[in-house]
């Protein structure tokens, strides 16, 4: 039976100098291009914990806050893929999380560099529809006064 692998898709960002800077990673495992942090759940692991750990893996920055949107999507995977068995693509929620300017330590198995963006090169920038619509959504929110 084919399924959608579950998973999470989180919206990094810091405040710096009073601007809002989002996280970008250039992907390079499964296909190449600009994504932020996302990622499988491992089995039966709450969404919250997965992206605490995803956030962690894939970028080593320390976490402010996080807050969960009711967004919930899924695409296909463009390829079968050899470690997805049965998987057909991946469903996602929809995370923001701030964190603490540090230094970015990069999963070098999935990503090979970062950008800090702000809203419009970052939206120029990913590579991914679903990417841009969540990153919309996340800067409506943040700029409303």
């Amino acid at each position: 039976m084919k399924k959608y692998r579950r998973g999470i898709f989180a919206v990094v960002y810091r405040i710096k100098n009073n601007k809002i800077e989002y996280l970008i990673l250039k992907r390079k495992l499964h296909w190449k291009g600009f994504e932020f942090p996302k990622g499988g759940l491992k089995f039966l692991e709450p969404k919250i914990l997965g992206v605490k750990r995803e956030v962690k893996e894939e970028t080593g920055l320390k976490i402010l806050k996080i807050k969960k949107y009711n967004v919930l999507g899924f695409y296909d995977y463009n390829k079968k893929l050899k470690d997805r068995k049965n998987m057909i693509g991946q469903e996602f929620s929809l995370y923001s999380v701030m964190v603490e300017d540090g230094e970015v330590k990069l999963d070098n198995l999935e990503h090979e560099s970062y950008e800090w963006c702000d809203f419009k090169k970052a939206l120029k920038k990913l590579t991914w529809e679903n990417q841009k619509q969540c990153l919309i959504i996340l800067n409506e929110e943040l700029t409303k006064n």
